[in-house]
């Protein structure tokens, strides 16, 4: 268990670039202390000291904001950024190399027994207040966008983004995914916007070349013409 918080440590300074010296990760990151606290408690959860363990979650959950069911399995060199308002049920799993923002949600959606939280891949990242609900996988090297709501599964390296998420298969490194440039995630709404938009133009260049075939003159809407102007500005990457 030692080995595996050290390693904690370590992976804050390679994933925040504000982290300067030992002594502030040590004391100032509530992330740390949390699984730092549920390392403990889980190990005790393995154990059946059900109640204990549930008691130092509670206690984490008061000082850091974060609330992890002793129950969840977590892998090596996992970070919570920030973190508060993040929530981890019973039956998760966690792989290693991962980094959550504050607000995530893993929650379950059925009231039965057994396993109902996500499965969580290795090396991924989860953006602020995003939600992934019920028994489902995420693979590894996959990034989910902040505030996107998943539920269904997301292949590994695939990048998934949207109420509800909706996912794009373009695959990223590890070095990709450190670098963290959610301005630059895919956006499937605007492409699916793009591909009409174009059809429409391709289709109007038809007609109009129909109607000169035929002789007919029509007058161009220009209301309309400024509006799917502005749609196409406001979806242009």
């Amino acid at each position: 268990m030692l080995k595996t918080i050290r390693e904690d440590v370590k992976t804050i300074f390679e994933k925040d670039p504000a982290a300067r010296n030992i002594i502030e990760v040590l004391l100032c990151y509530p992330g740390l202390h949390a699984i730092i606290c549920h390392r403990v408690a889980h190990w005790l959860y393995r154990h059946n000291r059900f109640t204990t363990a549930r008691i130092i979650s509670h206690i984490s959950r008061h000082f850091t904001g974060i609330e992890i069911h002793p129950g969840a399995k977590i892998g090596k060199k996992f970070f919570i950024d920030h973190g508060m308002g993040v929530v981890i049920g019973e039956t998760t799993e966690i792989g290693d190399d991962c980094l959550m923002y504050k607000g995530v949600l893993l929650g379950g959606t059925t009231l039965n027994k057994g396993k109902r939280h996500p499965t969580i891949g290795n090396n991924v990242v989860l953006g602020s207040n995003a939600q992934v609900l019920g028994a489902i996988k995420i693979g590894d090297n996959a990034r989910v966008g902040a505030g996107s709501v998943v539920l269904k599964d997301v292949p590994g390296g695939a990048t998934v983004v949207g109420v509800p998420g909706r996912i794009s298969k373009a695959e990223f490194s590890q070095e990709d995914i450190q670098k963290l440039e959610h301005g630059k995630l895919p956006d499937p709404i605007a492409d699916g916007f793009s591909f009409v938009l174009k059809k429409i133009d391709k289709l109007e260049q038809e007609i109009k070349g129909l109607e000169a075939k035929q002789g007919i003159k029509n007058r161009p809407d220009e209301d309309l013409d400024r509006k799917k102007k502005e749609i196409e500005k406001e979806f242009e990457k």
